[in-house]
């Protein structure tokens, strides 16, 4: 990397501490610090909701499987997100707007102990609160191993440098600084996926390699299924993502709640799934086209880190690592900021009756030195694995496997299509699905990637709605919390 490149890289690192300290003076109570009150613009919500769904993970592990395979990769990954997200638009965007504005809630999982009731909130709070860890952890890694492909700088450090970064900015402007460093990653990102897209039409030799280089690249790369990745892999993956990036993933949900309206919230989330089926093309055009500038790769994890060397000028490719950094710091604090409202909200007053008692002023504080923690201990984690292992596989394996049974009883609570289903039909569906996927992965230990990721998701939904028939536990409270998510207030903008 040029001096250029790491004045680039620099200048990103001091508008995302300064994105920090201005969003501070936003947050007066941890109402702001976790939703924004309700005051994110709705195209605002939905590129966030959007942007926060990638992470540098995306240019490391998702870039050799477009390598390897080709367009199975956009298949699998974004066309499931856009075509989930688009049917959450109409399910639950507004209904999680309506938890803020009419209940006050501002964790995704504060309203659970009312729809069911408090041991059941508890065992997903932990349960995904955990998950959330490893999951971040992977995401270090990631980006370090970027940063040591383009600069040649330590793992640890890599994992030290962005990890304070990002301690300093979401640890002050919460829900805010958030929301701003995604559009800044956006706007980082369309110019240089654009550059590099540009770059390799010209190198490939112009417009027209968009529909000739498909017969250049390897057989199966045009294939929209291929190896691993099957039609039953798809199938298994629209039906995770639909309640993954709808809520399931904590931190999306938080882009509904901060929108002014569930109507809004609703605008939000057409546009994130617009975005979803259109711009991932755009990014991975060079990705499948990389056997045919860097070829013979022995680790196709590189590859993008050398189409960029390889095509790139000095200062885009500053651009382009900054972008990296922008992916996973923009998820990373995403995440630290869902997990805290967790902790600050659902699980520390439980545990500790003072928590329960802290002014205003207090909550924020406690907010802030979690959201601290989070970040620290992923940061702990990542730095230990010394960047062992793979990362694709703690990614697909863990996270969308266990993430169904995590938020079957958190999506399906809110729809009126089953009040019958109680806390027994909560706390079975997530046992017994958690269960199944530890069976098949670590005990018969299935490779079926569809199975792996599929099974556990199916098994927490049919038990789900079979325990809520045969032991339905419907009360008035609970069928009046599901009603009351159906319309907004009739005052505008809502209140927290």
């Amino acid at each position: 990397m040029s001096v250029l490149d790491w004045s680039v890289l620099a200048a990103y690192f001091i508008v995302m501490i300064g994105i920090g300290v201005w969003s501070k003076g936003r947050i007066a109570t941890v109402i702001d610090f976790f939703t924004a009150r309700g005051k994110i613009p709705w195209w605002l919500a939905g590129i966030s909701h959007h942007m926060s769904g990638y992470s540098a993970i995306m240019f490391v592990a998702f870039a050799a499987v477009a390598y390897t395979y080709g367009l199975a990769m956009y298949v699998w990954w974004a066309l499931t997100i856009g075509i989930g997200v688009g049917i959450g638009a109409f399910l639950w965007a507004a209904r999680w707007n309506r938890l803020r504005s009419k209940h006050g809630v501002a964790s995704p999982l504060e309203y659970l102990a009312r729809r069911y009731n408090l041991p059941a909130q508890q065992v997903l709070a932990y349960s995904g609160a955990l998950l959330k860890v490893v999951d971040i952890a992977a995401k270090w890694v990631a980006i370090s191993i970027l940063l040591k492909g383009f600069a040649g700088i330590p793992i640890g450090w890599g994992i030290l440098i962005t990890g304070v970064v990002t301690m300093v900015y979401i640890t002050a402007g919460g829900l805010w600084a958030d929301v701003l460093t995604d559009f800044g990653q956006f706007v980082i990102q369309g110019v240089a996926g654009i550059a590099m897209f540009l770059a390799v039409l010209s190198h490939l030799g112009g417009v027209s390699t968009l529909w000739t280089m498909w017969e250049r690249l390897p057989a199966g790369h045009g294939d929209p299924f291929a190896g691993p990745y099957t039609g039953t892999f798809f199938l298994a993956l629209l039906f995770i993502k639909t309640f993954e990036y709808n809520g399931g993933m904590w931190n999306l949900a938080q882009r509904y709640m901060a929108a002014p309206s569930g109507s809004a919230a609703k605008r939000s989330a057409l546009l994130s799934s617009g975005l979803w089926l259109v711009w991932p093309l755009i990014l991975f055009i060079p990705m499948f086209a990389a056997p045919l500038i860097v070829p013979g790769l022995a680790n196709p994890e590189e590859a993008y880190v050398r189409l960029a060397q390889t095509l790139l000028p000095q200062g885009v490719i500053g651009l382009v690592l900054a972008g990296f950094f922008s992916h996973t710091m923009a998820m990373v604090s995403s995440d630290a900021n869902v997990i805290s409202s967790v902790i600050t909200r659902d699980i520390a007053p439980v545990l500790v009756r003072r928590v329960r008692q802290l002014t205003d002023n207090a909550q924020l504080t406690f907010a802030r030195v979690t959201t601290f923690s989070f970040v620290l201990i992923s940061m702990v984690i990542a730095i230990s694995t010394e960047g062992q292992g793979v990362v694709l596989k703690i990614v697909v394996d863990l996270v969308a496997a266990t993430m169904g049974p995590i938020s079957i009883p958190l999506m399906l609570g809110m729809l009126p299509w089953f009040r019958r289903s109680g806390p027994t039909a909560a706390i079975v569906s997530w046992a017994t699905g958690l269960s199944v996927w530890a069976y098949i992965k670590w005990i018969i230990e299935s490779t079926d990637q569809a199975m792996v990721v599929g099974v556990p998701l199916v098994t927490s939904l049919v038990l789900y709605v079979a325990v809520g028939l045969l032991r339905p536990e419907r009360t008035g409270d609970r069928d009046e919390l599901i009603d009351s998510l159906d319309s907004d207030p009739a005052e505008q903008p809502a209140r927290a």
